[in-house]
């Protein structure tokens, strides 16, 4: 039961929720999800919504393909178009080999899959995930990293709970910490001290051309060699960064990628 929580979610977010377990964290993004409504209170300004458990319930009638297509459908896209996403998704989790399988045939960690890839095809502006990186192995749980944040960098609210406290360290704007059904703590995300390894991206433009506004992990920049620019982003917004620099009108060229912090330091030339 949760009592008295008071929350406003942000456009273009990703928020963390902690707490015990009994907490009321499943609770509050089912409420968010839309999943279950409240007794009391209200729930406003219900943006398009996807959810993610932590368990996908795999016994539906449906092959992965078919099941995404069909969420796909619901939520407005032509046949087509829904069966590409899908086909993009599951090749994307490498799951591609699995698309013609039964739901219920599917192991827990491919089912996993295909539970995330339903929430991301539809593009929503509010994702909630409980506990959904469980069961993934380990590429695609990073790739799943990676498509969290290129969501928040294209404007979507992202809310999720984690068992492991790394999780996108680094990219979270807030945390909301539940105890007994209460809201008893609000902070900011991770610090620059806290957020883990960084990239160092060279980077070269049109002559005279600005730095790029509303780049993804809103990167510090400074003046480079001969005329470059040199941008700061957490790593974990690293490859949103490189994909919007490489998508601009004009292009942004790549002349060299650092990675600097936790371990190790890595270098080296980008072509583009």
């Amino acid at each position: 039961m949760l009592r008295g929580v008071d929350l406003e979610l942000p456009a273009r977010a990703l928020v963390r929720v902690e707490g015990t377990n009994g907490s009321g964290k499943s609770t509050l993004l089912r409420l968010l999800a839309g999943i279950d409504a409240p007794t009391e209170g209200r729930i406003s300004g219900r943006p398009r919504t996807a959810y993610v458990p932590e368990r996908f319930p795999a016994a539906l009638p449906f092959t992965a393909t078919g099941y995404l297509t069909r969420l796909g459908r619901i939520h407005g896209l032509g046949r087509r178009a829904a069966e590409a996403r899908a086909g993009e998704w599951l090749e994307r989790f490498g799951a591609a080999g699995h698309a013609r399988t039964p739901l219920a045939e599917l192991s827990k960690g491919t089912s996993q899959k295909v539970a995330v890839a339903q929430a991301l095809l539809a593009e929503p502006e509010l994702l909630v995930l409980d506990e959904a990186w469980t069961g993934l192995d380990a590429v695609a749980r990073e790739e799943f990293d990676r498509a969290v944040v290129e969501r928040v960098a294209a404007g979507t609210t992202v809310v999720f709970v984690d068992h492991d406290p790394r999780r996108l360290a680094g990219a979270v704007d807030a945390v909301h910490v539940l105890s007994g059904g209460a809201l008893v703590r609000r902070r900011s995300g991770t610090g620059a001290a806290e957020q883990g390894p960084l990239v160092r991206i060279e980077v070269a433009g049109p002559p005279g051309a600005p730095v790029p506004e509303g780049l993804p992990g809103a990167p510090t920049h400074e003046p480079g060699p001969d005329g470059s620019t040199v941008l700061t982003v957490a790593a974990v917004h690293s490859d949103a960064l490189l994909r919007a620099l490489l998508t601009a009108r004009p292009p942004w060229h790549i002349r060299q990628l650092s990675r600097t912090g936790a371990a190790a330091t890595t270098t080296g030339q980008v072509a583009s």
